[in-house]
């Protein structure tokens, strides 16, 4: 049986909320109506691995929470459910609402965005298309940029530790996703984006050396606890691959970190009065890194796109 696709919903307005469920129901999703706003945080904080989408009615009082989720660092596909405001109503929300265009689904063309830039905005009359917003919301959530973020303020060289574990969470995130798409429909078709900012060679002098100091304690990390039983070294990896990637590391340059490292044992080992054969066995962490290495890399080679709405066209 393919695998259904998590949907949480928050939409505290019952009528729109039971015509959201009605559309939604059956095979293809999984549903989690959620009461509150308080609710809905702890609700994806416990459950953020396995949430697919979010269903969000877009009303002031949940910027709080658009906030919280993103500096928490739990960034999941999102469709935002806009509400109508009559010119003479007295009621107007306080944040701005995009107008609602014909076509109804407005995505980051729009100057402002209230969770990441990869949202998608429905109009809450057009339910019927809420399975285009769906699928809108998870393709372009699949080519979101690490360095997404919730306004256009210039971005600098220099991440904090929260950065670095959104950008790692979102990772984790697009590949869990693209899994279950790949096991739902047999899609292939999902590439990493890069910012070339990141890149090594465009770094300052002061950058690069901190990059490189941060990839040797990873690999020294990674050497350290690859035979080890029960150990997160796959974890570990992952987070090197990932540093890497989106820094255009070389593969030389990967070996290299990996021979000076060799060289540091090897010196350890010699005045302790030990062989240095059992190095030699750690150049399966060298091939097991450049593996992971290559299929990112080969992930960010467009190929023909596949139009993402023939993707869940059910047999």
């Amino acid at each position: 049986m393919p695998s259904r696709l998590s949907i949480c919903i928050f939409v505290p307005d019952e009528l729109l909320a039971q015509s959201l469920t009605d559309f939604l129901s059956g095979d293809r999703y999984t549903l989690d109506r959620i009461a509150s706003a308080s609710e809905l945080i702890n609700f994806v904080e416990v459950n953020k691995e396995k949430i697919d989408c979010l269903i969000l009615l877009n009303i002031p009082s949940l910027l709080p929470v658009f906030n919280q989720l993103y500096e928490r660092g739990m960034l999941l596909p999102a469709v935002l459910l806009e509400l109508e405001v009559s010119k003479g109503s007295q009621s107007q929300p306080t944040l701005p609402v995009p107008e609602i265009q014909a076509n109804s689904i407005t995505t980051t063309n729009s100057p402002t965005y209230f969770y990441h830039n990869a949202e998608v905005r429905l109009a809450a009359t057009k339910l019927e298309q809420i399975f285009s917003a769906i699928e809108q919301a998870v393709a372009q959530f699949l080519n979101l940029e690490p360095s997404c973020s919730l306004s256009e303020k210039p971005v600098t060289t220099i991440k904090s530790s929260n950065e670095n574990d959104r950008e790692s969470f979102l990772l984790l995130q697009q590949r869990r996703l693209a899994e279950k798409l790949k096991e739902r429909l047999g899609y292939l078709g999902v590439y990493y984006k890069r910012n070339s900012q990141y890149f090594y060679r465009n770094l300052s002098q002061e950058d690069k050396k901190e990059l490189l100091e941060q990839l040797s304690s990873q690999y020294r990390e990674i050497i350290l606890n690859y035979f080890e039983q029960d150990s997160e070294v796959n974890s570990a990896i992952d987070r090197f691959v990932d540093s890497a990637f989106f820094a255009d590391i070389s593969a030389s340059q990967i070996l290299e970190i990996h021979m000076e490292l060799m060289d540091e044992f090897s010196q350890q080992l010699k005045l302790e009065g030990r062989s240095e054969e059992i190095l030699l066995d750690y150049r399966l962490v060298l091939i097991d890194i450049l593996a992971h290495l290559a299929e990112m890399y080969r992930r960010s080679i467009p190929r023909e796109d596949i139009p993402f709405e023939l993707l869940y066209r059910m047999d």
